[in-house]
């Protein structure tokens, strides 16, 4: 897989293209900002995941985020050592697909890297019967992704539109973390449960409805019908 690494120290990136490599990746290294758009130009080589430190010299790291996501629909992986929830909830709303907090473990990177380039592949590969979903206010089009409440489209990153998706097929019905986790994530790896929870926060923002995806303590989650 063809990985674009965006970080500006050196030293780290080589060290991390060297481990990156050990493990099948084919490593391109962008220092700043601009060099990560130059290399997204439409046409250009395509990329399996982008590795977004946040850091650059050049421009901040949130407005590269969303200037990729306006010219690819590769998945991007920020790397932060912002660790509050509104800083992660701020990149996703911007089109990341995933985060990692510095210091972060190495296996750690590699799952969250697989995950995400799996979920692509499958998304590319599988299509649904259905084409809407309904409830109340939300209107959710299953085949252009697209989700508006009250007639308003609202943006939603690609995991946020998932999890609202799988959660809107049955509303009423827990959904447990780890079915969650393993449908939307395609993965068992436990670290996804905090991923989890910024992406609940998030949709939670976004459609304004706090109350529409309710969390059953201790299990997981569920869609409550608004007016049900």
């Amino acid at each position: 897989m063809r990985l674009l690494l965006v970080e500006d120290d050196n030293h780290v990136a080589a060290a991390l293209s060297a481990v990156l490599a050990r493990h099948g990746f084919d490593v391109t290294h962008a220092r700043s900002g601009e060099e990560a758009l130059q290399a997204l130009v439409p046409g250009g080589e395509g990329f399996g995941v982008v590795l977004l430190d946040l850091g650059l010299p050049d421009q901040d790291g949130y407005e590269v985020c969303g200037k990729i996501r306006k010219r690819t629909s590769t998945p991007v992986i920020m790397v932060t050592a912002r660790s509050d929830v509104r800083s992660r909830i701020h990149g996703l709303n911007l089109g990341a697909d995933d985060y990692v907090v510095k210091p972060y473990d190495t296996g750690e990177l590699l799952a969250r890297i697989h995950a995400v380039s799996r979920r692509s592949v499958h998304e590319e590969a599988t299509g649904s019967t259905e084409t809407e979903l309904r409830l109340g206010p939300v209107r959710i089009e299953l085949p252009t992704r697209q989700v508006s409440v009250n007639g308003s489209v609202v943006q939603l990153t690609r995991k946020e539109f998932d999890l609202l998706a799988l959660l809107a097929q049955r509303p009423g019905v827990v959904f447990r973390r780890e079915q969650i986790i393993s449908e939307v994530w395609r993965t068992s790896w436990e670290g996804t449960g905090r991923t989890l929870e910024v992406h609940v926060a998030s949709l939670r923002a976004k459609l304004r409805m706090p109350a529409l995806i309710e969390t059953v303590r201790g299990v997981g989650y569920r869609l409550v019908a608004p007016g049900a």
